[in-house]
């Protein structure tokens, strides 16, 4: 499986270190902003070929698949692109910053037939798969889940402290994430509520969000989002259900009382990301539909359309 990557800022890289891991993947190629940052990375990881532009790796007849981690709002033309030129692609969260955007990509995958996938990482992450596990079983509902994403960020730089060439949004990236994984836990999303805070006169986008949603089975969701928060960073999920309850920090897993679940044996990595790489390349060999594809999360970005226009 020949890769070549986009985007070779702070994200990018934790997908090459987990495509570093699966057998039979070559990096062939890597495109970034800057040619010193593409030649770089690219020899950093091995790679043959590095460039500024997207279109010399789509021209390549040695690039199998794509994988976005570019700015938010070249995602969903550059996801078209790569199809257009024969290629599967995974797109880095989230999938487009616009309800009519997501809908022609799942339009241009229908039509190509290509893997199209979505960086939804929760749906990877171990502590989340052990509590899907445990709800598909029929051994836990959840009857609320309480979701803090905080960050402090009132400059637009990226997790690497350096300077971004594009501005990140709570609603369409953050939001995406509990959005998209509340659905998958609980059922599909049938109501959602919005608030947000005072916008930066600097950054043009609102600094602290506040989002309530319901799902079919009457699960209750409350996310609170902050780029003000400065204090513990990074999103933390509480279940509440049934049978217990149970708080998620990325991979890691505790019960209410703070007692370590050991989720070692989920899968065969404790590495999302790389959880996240392995499930779109096994998807494009063995030409199936994998998690995360665009359709699967397709529903998030309804409802993501909808809260943008309750704040609008």
């Amino acid at each position: 499986m020949r890769i070549a990557l986009a985007g070779a800022g702070a994200f990018g890289e934790k997908h090459l270190d987990g495509l570093r891991n699966i057998d039979g993947v070559e990096i062939v190629s890597i495109i970034s902003r800057t040619g010193e940052q593409a030649a770089a990375t690219a020899e950093k990881y091995g790679a043959k070929h590095s460039s500024t532009e997207l279109e010399d790796a789509l021209a390549r007849d040695d690039v199998d698949a794509v994988i976005l981690c570019t700015p938010t709002q070249m995602h969903a033309s550059q996801a078209i692109a790569c199809m257009d030129a024969g290629k599967h692609v995974q797109v880095e969260i989230p999938l487009a910053d616009s309800w009519a955007d997501a809908q022609a990509v799942l339009a241009k995958q229908k039509e190509t037939g290509l893997t199209c996938m979505v960086g939804h990482t929760r749906r990877f992450n171990p502590s989340h798969q052990w509590v899907h596990n445990r709800v598909t079983a029929g051994e836990f509902n959840i009857q609320q889940m309480d979701v803090q994403t905080y960050f402090f960020r009132r400059k637009n730089i990226n997790a690497k402290g350096e300077p971004r060439s594009w501005t990140d949004h709570l609603l369409w990236h953050h939001a995406a994430h509990t959005v998209d994984l509340f659905a998958y836990q609980a059922g599909r999303v049938v109501e959602a509520h919005a608030m947000q805070g005072p916008i930066h006169p600097e950054l043009g986008i609102a600094m602290d969000m506040s989002i309530q949603l319901k799902s079919e089975s009457g699960a209750i969701c409350t996310l609170s989002l902050s780029f003000n928060n400065d204090g513990p960073l990074g999103t933390f999920f509480r279940y509440i259900g049934d049978t217990g309850t149970y708080i998620a920090r990325y991979d890691d897993l505790v019960n209410g009382r703070e007692e370590p679940i050991d989720v070692s044996r989920v899968d065969v990595s404790m590495n999302g990301i790389e959880l996240q790489d392995r499930e779109f390349i096994a998807a494009i060999r063995e030409g199936r539909e994998p998690n995360s594809s665009v359709a699967k999360v397709f529903d998030c970005y309804r409802v993501l359309g909808e809260l943008e226009a309750q704040l609008a």
